[in-house]
């Protein structure tokens, strides 16, 4: 015998009879505090460190430390912290996010795609839950998700699903939904590192050694099979290729460890102030993991790194700005969407029956 109950679903648009089908891409990154003030920064920490994805103890003991001490101390740390980047336009993640959202929408359109491409925040404003219920009070009926990560991890890839996953379990008629996983190997995104770094390079010269710099999960999470730090060795491994480096030219790192559990190393910090003892006169970081700057590239890397080099005896330290609103990484993104939304019918109707006459012009010359 089936439950009855009342209100379990949110209220949402009426079904309509002969639907056409309509695709949207929700492009997702971290999240950001609204300002970079105490109590809003307060809120996005107390959101983010909150998700038992992000932070893997006992609940009852995490909740305790994070309410008791950290929530208690932290925000007005990091709020001065994301005072320092901070823009008249707002959070750097969040401009360049929505950026590349826009030009993920025109590009697609370029190529005869109808699609809508929105951008949401796992934590903070604009919400994932309230970016699909607007696309769904638009009409549309499937959805691609696509995290802003190249490597997979459950502590960010996955958090991006569960959220998803949480809004559907309240929706009643729930859109087609596709998930990206990651994209770490994939050609288009490890040419646009790579033309980004020798761009800056043909600028700048050549470093001593070039710093490939990830953020860091707890080392447990490998153990337990996460993928993650075979990802972001895979995506070293084929930059330096790329670039044509040999091991020697370039090292490995993670950095942003938070607590006292041993996390992935090396460890980026420790790893730029042996460096300069050792006698490498410049280094360059860059964050392939990273597609947009933000806290943990323009303060940890671009202002903390760089003091940690340079007081430890290095003469030049130049950081690699995220791949951002560059041509090549909005190409790759396209690439990406486009393979993933293979078998929806995307394209205007000029585009397919442009495409039709084609293939069926292909299919009489082969049959000739």
């Amino acid at each position: 015998m089936a439950l009855i109950t009342l209100g379990a679903f949110a209220k949402e648009p009426p079904f309509v009879h002969g639907q056409h089908p309509k695709t949207a891409v929700l492009f997702c990154n971290l999240g950001t505090p609204d300002s970079p003030t105490t109590p809003d920064v307060r809120r996005f920490l107390a959101e983010f460190l909150s998700d038992a994805r992000v932070v893997e103890i006992p609940r009852l003991l995490w909740l305790l430390i994070l309410h008791g001490i950290i929530l208690r101390f932290r925000p007005a740390k990091s709020a001065a912290k994301y005072a320092s980047i901070w823009t008249p336009e707002g959070s750097p993640l969040k401009v360049w996010t929505e950026k590349q959202s826009k030009l993920l929408q025109g590009w697609l359109g370029q190529r005869g795609q109808q699609v809508l491409v929105r951008y949401a925040m796992r934590y903070g404003q604009t919400s994932i839950a309230s970016q699909l219920d607007a696309l769904k009070a638009e009409g549309v009926t499937r959805v691609l998700v696509i995290p802003a990560y190249p490597q997979y991890s459950a502590t960010t890839t996955a958090s991006v699903f569960d959220a998803v996953y949480a809004w559907a379990a309240k929706v009643r008629n729930i859109p087609e939904l596709r998930f990206v996983n990651r994209y770490h190997d994939d050609v288009g995104y490890i040419a646009a590192l790579a033309s980004n770094i020798q761009r800056h390079w043909k600028t700048h010269g050549r470093p001593d050694q070039l710093v490939m710099s990830f953020h860091g999960v707890p080392e447990r999470t490998l153990a337990l099979g996460d993928p993650y730090h075979c990802e972001c060795f895979k995506t070293a491994r084929l930059l330096a290729q790329a670039l044509g480096l040999n091991q020697e030219q370039f090292k490995v790192t993670f950095q942003s460890r938070l607590g006292r559990a041993k996390w992935l190393e090396p460890y980026t910090e420790p790893t730029l102030i042996a460096l300069a003892q050792a006698g490498v006169n410049r280094v360059d970081v860059v964050c392939p993991g990273f597609t947009s700057d933000c806290l943990e590239t323009l303060e940890e890397i671009a202002m903390e790194g760089r003091s940690a080099f340079l007081k430890a005896g290095g003469k030049e330290f130049h950081y690699i700005a995220c791949l951002n609103d560059d041509a090549a990484w909005i190409t790759a993104l396209c690439d990406i969407t486009q393979q993933h939304l293979a078998g929806w019918p995307t394209q205007a109707p000029d585009v397919q029956a442009l495409t039709a006459s084609r293939d069926a012009a292909l299919a009489l010359g082969a049959a000739q």
